[in-house]
């Protein structure tokens, strides 16, 4: 009898241990509260729109030895601040000028025979030469609506 009960007693002061060393870690590195006053107003939410870049063609480069595979045509849109958007669309051409110059040292080509593109590279190589033609952190996304051979 006296063994089951010093049993009982080990295994409840274990557990009762246990959980205060959890409790007492979850106070010391757990989250902390959210701070629901200062959230809406640190989060000032910026209008934003897209501009269309259309039919821009691009060479594939083979990763493992840099020859032309093939070329492809890209369609895809800026999401950018809606006050500067008019101004984005007046400088694509040195956006476009700045990715040529970009995608034929970049190698794209994927798959095994080298022919389709590598979207996320070329989102890459956009998201690279956007602060060029524009200005850093004008540019928030790259939405790749179409890629076709060419």
């Amino acid at each position: 009898m006296k063994k089951i009960l010093f049993l009982i007693v080990v295994l409840l002061s274990g557990l009762g241990l246990g959980g205060a060393a959890a409790f007492g870690t979850l106070l010391v590195l757990g989250p902390r509260p959210a701070q629901a006053a200062s959230a809406p107003a640190a989060a000032e939410e910026v209008k934003t729109a897209f501009v269309p870049v259309d039919k821009l063609l691009a060479p594939l480069v083979s990763a493992d030895d840099g020859r032309l595979t093939g070329y492809v045509q890209f369609q895809f849109n800026l999401e950018v601040p809606e006050d500067k958007s008019s101004e984005v669309t007046a400088r694509l051409p040195l956006l476009l000028h700045a990715i040529n110059m970009r995608t034929f040292k970049t190698p794209m080509a994927a798959g095994k025979d080298g022919l389709l593109p590598s979207l996320d590279q070329f989102r890459k190589v956009v998201e690279a030469s956007a602060p060029e033609a524009f200005g850093a952190g004008v540019v928030r996304k790259v939405a790749i609506t179409q890629a076709t051979p060419a």
